[in-house]
């Protein structure tokens, strides 16, 4: 059995993973990579990729999307993802029907049964057939104007229910969002359909590939699997996955076998990620990238709102970046958890940042 990999091999084997210390070659390779990426805040979401892609743009996202290579909908934890357009229907055949069955207090609470769900979705298909794309305003109001009532989130879990089932999906950028779009229509399903232990094992093999190293544990929270499926998966990914501790696993190809006598990489750079990037959001166990005395910082009150990071050259989460916009001008202020940041360190990643987002960087501030 391999012995404890020490952390700091355990940061920069992420380092890797996550193509923060090499780069990935575009949009769709780091969706690719890391195989899902949480979207509920689109903008962040956009520089999670940004920050993995040298020289890309916000546009280059919204392009991948465009182009249906990368896909907006909710596949795992009941949340927005960006994940690659042709996983999308196999993992909510695994996942959906799970999700819908927790679902099932909040939607007798909201008053949305079987027959409510039909007619919605009989009005979204003929809607949106022929191409057609309706904002969330739009189709909530066709919705209303039809007597079906969308106060209350009921709105909401209707999209959201209807995204479940394969039937919606987020199509067409538009401003900081996107408009609505039916699935069938936007990325039409090509090819053979994996069986469920196939899509498991590609989905655990992914999932490794651009976090590893990782546990069955992580695998499970991040998926939204049972523990059973989620050790399946493992099973089913066979030589595709190879220990890189006792405890955790890499890609094959990951080039970080178990070997914790070797030398452990380092990069002198500096990484400021997007709130709820998955260099710290994607596991159970945070804890060799940040001080558990600090992780509270990053969520405040353990609500679910990740905050952006500041990551040092060893990989290890070390302060937080708030941006101020005034005068066309974004400026940035660092906030270190044990000491003062210097702002020279993390001015390259900034620049990349700003250019990502085509704004003029400003001052750069830093506190304790």
């Amino acid at each position: 059995m391999p012995k404890p990999a020490s952390a700091a091999r355990l940061r920069a084997a992420r380092l890797d993973a996550h193509g923060l210390r090499t780069g990935l070659p575009s949009i769709t390779a780091a969706v690719r990579r890391l195989g899902a990426v949480q979207a509920q805040d689109f903008a962040a979401a956009r520089w999670v990729l940004g920050a993995r892609v040298p020289g890309s743009a916000s546009a280059d996202v919204d392009a991948a999307i465009e182009s249906r290579e990368v896909v907006r909908s909710w596949p795992m934890r009941g949340t927005l993802h960006l994940l690659p357009t042709e996983t999308l229907r196999p993992i909510l055949a695994i996942t959906g029907p799970r999700i819908m069955q927790r679902a099932a207090t909040r939607h007798r609470q909201l008053e949305l049964d079987r027959e409510v769900y039909s007619r919605a979705r009989e009005l979204a298909e003929t809607a949106l057939a022929g191409g057609a794309s309706l904002s969330r305003e739009e189709l909530l109001a066709a919705w209303e104007a039809a007597g079906i009532r969308t106060t209350g989130q009921r709105g909401y879990h209707l999209i959201w229910w209807l995204a479940q089932d394969a039937v919606l999906c987020c199509g067409p950028v538009e401003g900081r969002g996107q408009r609505f779009v039916l699935l069938d229509e936007w990325a039409p399903a090509a090819g053979r359909v994996p069986d469920r232990d196939e899509t498991l094992a590609n989905l655990a093999v992914a999932y490794a590939a651009g976090h590893g190293p990782v546990t069955v544990r992580d695998f499970a929270w991040w998926s939204g699997l049972t523990l059973t499926d989620a050790r399946t998966a493992f099973a089913a990914a066979g030589g595709a996955l190879v220990a890189f501790d006792e405890e955790r696993v890499v890609a094959a190809d990951a080039g970080w076998a178990a070997d914790p006598a070797s030398t452990t990489p380092r990069t002198s750079r500096r990484f400021v990620l997007a709130a709820f990037d998955e260099y710290f959001l994607g596991y159970t166990e945070r804890s060799d990238v940040c001080d558990p005395l600090h992780a509270p910082r990053i969520v405040p009150g353990l609500n679910g709102v990740f905050q952006p990071i500041l990551v040092n050259g060893a990989g290890v989460v070390e302060g937080l970046w708030k941006v101020t916009r005034a005068k066309g001008e974004a400026s940035v202020a660092l906030e270190g958890f044990e000491r003062s940041i210097d702002p020279v360190g993390y001015e390259p990643a900034l620049a990349r940042w700003a250019r990502f987002h085509g704004e003029r960087l400003g001052a750069i501030t830093t506190a304790t």
